[in-house]
């Protein structure tokens, strides 16, 4: 916005180029729009609870890093092995819920979801971090675990396909235990 203006200078005027007082006004608008920062929204952990009321998970927050405990029979790993013993924590992170809060409060920086026997000794742990999936892969996050959730006791390879995409879009860790390294 390059405007011609003529200012006054003792008892001459002066010609110059550059921008008027309103060009000004519209730049600095402009700027300061584009400059707007989104408020960072962490949930409480009462708030994150709520989300997963349908779940059987206990809910903390540790930071921005929201955290699901679920508890896995040994029973079912006993039966299931290796497998069972990984797919656990997926089951319950590539969730509508999970997606929701991630949607929901944009301080969230991450979901954790550790699985556990009845006695309290960890089984595995996953992370997701906040941006390892985009619109698209959720979409897919959700089908792949569905089908897992649905199809999994009578098509193995769909708990297998679970597993993949979950080592593939987390950080995980599995106690030596039930998986061989």
């Amino acid at each position: 916005m390059n405007v011609e203006v003529m200012t006054r200078t003792g008892s001459q005027y002066s010609r110059s180029r550059g921008l008027s007082r309103w060009g000004v006004a519209a730049m600095v608008l402009l700027l300061g729009a584009a400059c707007v920062e989104e408020e960072i929204v962490v949930p409480t952990e009462e708030e994150a609870a709520a989300i997963f009321s349908e779940q059987r998970v206990e809910v903390e927050l540790r930071g921005n890093v929201v955290v699901l405990t679920a508890v896995q029979s040994t029973s079912q790993l006993r039966r299931g092995g290796e497998l069972w013993a990984k797919v656990g924590p997926y089951i319950y992170l590539f969730t509508g819920e999970v997606q929701e809060l991630l949607t929901t409060y944009n301080g969230v920086g991450g979901v954790r979801v550790t699985t556990e026997t009845p006695g309290g000794t960890q089984i595995a742990s996953v992370l997701l971090p906040r941006d390892a999936l985009n619109d698209i892969t959720w979409k897919r996050a959700l089908n792949i675990s569905g089908l897992a959730r649905t199809e999994g006791s009578t098509r193995i390879t769909r708990l297998t396909d679970l597993v993949d995409w979950g080592e593939e879009h987390t950080e995980y860790e599995y106690n030596s235990r039930w998986v061989g390294q």
